[in-house]
């Protein structure tokens, strides 16, 4: 019986060092795809940026869009309500950057489960461009950004592109970890999604889109209950065979410093909301983290302790090709083994539940990844 315990962790192992081989070469395949060379002019493009109170940072955040070496775009705000502290915000870089035409859209409060999603709506019928930006309030970006899409959706197959981040931590360690997992583990597993599935999904911190793909994929209407409204734009998108890509432009997604208790309810909602989202996915995310796999195998076989040499030496491996060779990020070789843990007991608990907490109120989360508000 001990002994088939064993064998049984062992080949899990197997799955997560073969797992490990893969992302190898999913990186590798990312880069060698080529980087567009940037137009000398392109279609204007409306950037969509939904706010909700001032995030740390937001005003560095939000600069960076202000100063994009593009011809032609504009920038989109929306909030609630006219009294947001995040609105003078905006108005001071709009008095700074005159020429960039800035607009701010007032929602009220949503009547859709998703927030975000009804800001998006509101913005996208009031955008003046085809090509659509949206990007988060924490994301910070480079000048080359809108270039790099615009080259990218010159290929009219294009319908919408989602771009890989890098996470930036704050002061605390819970986000320290939230980062080194997003950048060594998470990254991983989309990379390895797009060798073996093509890209079939969005990510949401900075997704861009043509409007007719959008319509195309169900509009807003049909996404505004969904949690994970990025992905299921993305999976939408490619059942209609709209093509959707990995943008090969990296931009920075600042963590914030959140301390334990919210940060695990974040990770929380994010386990619970992928579970729904790819339940088959999410099953396989079993083989994704070898080093808690090879730790259980060491505790039942000390004696097997060369296989937990080579986890740590492929785990390694693939955190430095994901983190430094793709996102230009450090690896945060100190909180990896700590990070890799909580994420493998973060899977576990995304197996239990259906409720989570979002911006002080709570949902119940629906088998086919929608969610609806609990009455308070």
């Amino acid at each position: 019986m001990y002994l088939g315990v064993s064998l049984l962790v062992c080949a899990v192992l197997a799955g997560s060092l073969v797992y490990c081989v893969i992302v190898l070469l999913a990186v590798r395949g990312f880069l060698r795809q080529a980087i567009p060379p940037a137009p000398s002019d392109g279609p204007g493009i409306s950037i969509l940026k939904p706010l909700h109170g001032l995030d740390a940072g937001l005003e560095d955040n939000l600069r960076t869009f202000f100063t994009q070496d593009y011809p032609d775009y504009e920038i989109l705000f929306a909030a609630r309500d006219s009294n947001d502290p995040a609105l003078e915000v905006v108005a001071r870089l709009s008095r700074e950057y005159p020429n960039i035409p800035a607009r701010i859209v007032v929602t009220g409060e949503p009547p859709y489960a998703n927030a975000k999603v009804w800001s998006l709506d509101h913005m996208t019928r009031a955008a003046a461009h085809d090509l659509l930006v949206m990007s988060d309030s924490d994301m910070r970006v480079g000048a080359a950004l809108l270039r790099t899409i615009a080259a990218e959706f010159a290929d009219p197959r294009v319908g919408i592109a989602t771009c890989p981040y890098r996470a930036v931590a704050g002061l605390s360690l819970w986000s320290r970890l939230e980062a080194v997992g997003m950048n060594t583990e998470f990254w991983a597993g989309i990379f390895t999604a797009r060798l073996l599935e093509g890209v079939k999904f969005t990510i949401g911190p900075t997704v861009a889109a043509r409007r007719g793909a959008l319509a195309a994929a169900g509009g807003w209407d049909r996404m505004k209950d969904y949690l994970a409204e990025d992905y299921v734009l993305g999976a939408f998108a490619a059942e209609q065979g709209i093509g959707v890509i990995l943008s090969r432009y990296i931009v920075e997604h600042h963590v914030g410093s959140q301390d334990l208790r919210h940060n695990f309810e974040h990770r929380l909602r994010w386990a619970r909301s992928t579970r729904r989202s790819r339940p088959a996915g999410y099953a396989g995310m079993l083989f994704t983290n070898p080093l808690p796999i090879a730790l259980v195998l060491l505790g039942l076989r000390p004696d097997w302790w060369p296989l937990f040499a080579i986890t740590c030496v492929l785990r390694a491996a693939m955190a430095w090709a994901v983190a430094r060779n793709v996102l230009a990020s450090p690896v945060g070789w100190l909180l990896l083994p700590t990070q890799d843990i909580l994420s493998f007991f973060f899977w576990i608990a995304g197996f239990f539940g259906n409720r989570i907490d979002w911006r002080g109120r709570q949902y119940r989360l629906l088998r086919d990844g929608r969610f609806e508000p609990i009455p308070r």
